[in-house]
């Protein structure tokens, strides 16, 4: 690669890719949850014969951490969508519907390795609350990029112009 080139410009054209927004992509966002949701409700009752879950009906241990399987279970499949969609196809299902696409530099997809990392550091990203630091990173960064984004050196793009 050129070592004068912006690393997120294409290859071919060298045109400078445009960055999505909090915005949009917390549109994605939703519209993975949608779809997401549209999957656990329905196991929740099949497992649980509930269709939410009250406070009592979670195992909880002391503080933080997670006990009750079916919410394990979830917490592995929603961690394994986000990093294998968009680490190998370089997109989620909301990603895709609103034209965006994560990239890395000089390669169409990131690859798993670098999804997983993007969709790990979803937790600092989350804090203090509200996702408050990925938000501020975001509507404040030229490439409006997140930590996970900035650690796995992969950035969110529009494949297509918004509004085309």
């Amino acid at each position: 690669m050129d070592e004068r080139r912006i690393p997120f410009e294409h290859p071919e054209t060298g045109s400078v890719p445009h960055y999505a927004g909090v915005w949009v992509r917390f549109a994605a966002l939703f519209l993975d949850f949608l779809l997401l949701s549209a999957v656990f409700f329905p196991v929740t009752r099949l497992v649980k014969g509930v269709w939410l879950m009250q406070p009592g009906d979670h195992r909880w241990a002391s503080g933080w951490f997670v006990t009750d399987p079916l919410c394990v279970v979830f917490l592995a499949v929603i961690f394994l969508y986000f990093s294998l969609l968009e680490g190998l196809a370089g997109a989620t299902f909301g990603k895709w519907t609103l034209g965006l696409r994560v990239v890395s530099p000089g390669e169409d997809r990131p690859g798993f390795g670098r999804g997983a990392v993007r969709n790990a550091l979803r937790l600092v990203d989350a804090l203090p609350v509200l996702n408050i630091l990925g938000v501020v990173l975001i509507a404040t960064s030229r490439e409006r990029t997140r930590c996970g984004d900035r650690v796995a050196n992969t950035r969110v793009v529009f494949v297509r112009r918004p509004g085309r």
